[in-house]
């Protein structure tokens, strides 16, 4: 009987959960989705040249954090800049909010190893219709490809100069205050050239048959900066005949950005289009 009566019921029990949860089940959301547009650029401080980036998460970080929920706000999902400098979002809520950018450059929000705030260059707006912004900030480095690039045998030779956008004593005199500071931090330590097809070349966007690195060990690079360095495109896989590639050359130091994330963003040169004979 005991049994009987247990496995009447189940069935009985089941309806009335089932029941009592349709009634949310087949609600229609009415909550307003998010139609508020966030656009902004990053700048040289002290050129206005726009600072040159990756398109994926190796580029500048955009964060945004809403403020209206006080203590217990967390940051929207991140997203990141074009390669040109510049990002944009359409899908935000109307809100006041905490915009914070982190890339190869001087940290805009700089704290004591006891979380002493030492300056804080991120911006708090209100979103509301379009929003725009901009970041003047000190990159590490500036990076350029001096001259058109000679193409033979399907491989891809290119100058690359590199100097210094901000002085090491800048950099010191900056990042010292945060803790744990380093002189092996400003030593530049590899140069890549990025190859392929498409023309918001970058890291993500490279293909790996062509692409090449020269890297560099502590301070070697120091004598080589603001002198063109030959680099090529691989010469074990070469570029077809009769294609059309693009390449960029990019550039780090040893410091990543946040840092302890473990992450060394690039600083980037323009795009240039090579047509291989």
């Amino acid at each position: 009987m005991i049994m009987k009566r247990i496995f009447t019921y189940i069935p009985v029990l089941a309806a009335a959960v089932i029941a009592a949860s349709s009634c949310s089940l087949f609600q229609l959301d009415n909550a307003e989705s998010p139609k508020e547009t966030i656009k902004g650029k990053v700048v040289d401080v002290e050129t206005g040249d726009p600072v040159l980036t990756d398109q994926g998460s190796e580029g500048i970080r955009v964060r945004l954090t809403e403020l209206s929920y006080g203590e217990n706000a967390t940051h929207n999902p991140d997203f990141y800049c074009r390669p040109d400098g510049t990002f944009q979002n359409t899908k935000i809520f109307k809100g006041n909010y905490n915009i914070r950018i982190d890339g190869p450059f001087i940290p805009i929000v700089r704290e004591t190893s006891d979380g002493v705030p030492i300056s804080d260059g991120s911006i708090v707006t209100d979103i509301k219709g379009t929003t725009e912004v901009e970041f003047k900030v000190h990159p590490f480095l500036k990076v350029e490809i001096v001259g058109e690039p000679q193409v033979s045998g399907g491989v891809i030779t290119a100058q690359v100069k590199v100097t210094r956008a901000v002085s090491k004593e800048t950099f010191k005199e900056l990042v010292e205050p945060m803790g744990g500071y380093s002189d092996d931090f400003t030593n530049v330590t590899d140069i890549q050239l990025f190859v392929g097809y498409s023309s918001t070349m970058g890291y993500r966007a490279r293909d790996t048959r062509w692409s090449t690195a020269l890297e560099f060990g502590g301070d070697s690079f120091e004598a080589k900066l603001g002198e063109p360095v030959t680099i090529q495109s691989s010469t074990s896989t070469t570029i077809p005949s009769g294609r059309k590639v693009f390449i960029r050359a990019a550039a780090r130091i040893n410091y990543d950005t946040p840092r302890g994330s473990g992450t060394r963003r690039y600083n980037y040169s323009e795009v240039m289009e090579v047509n291989i004979p």
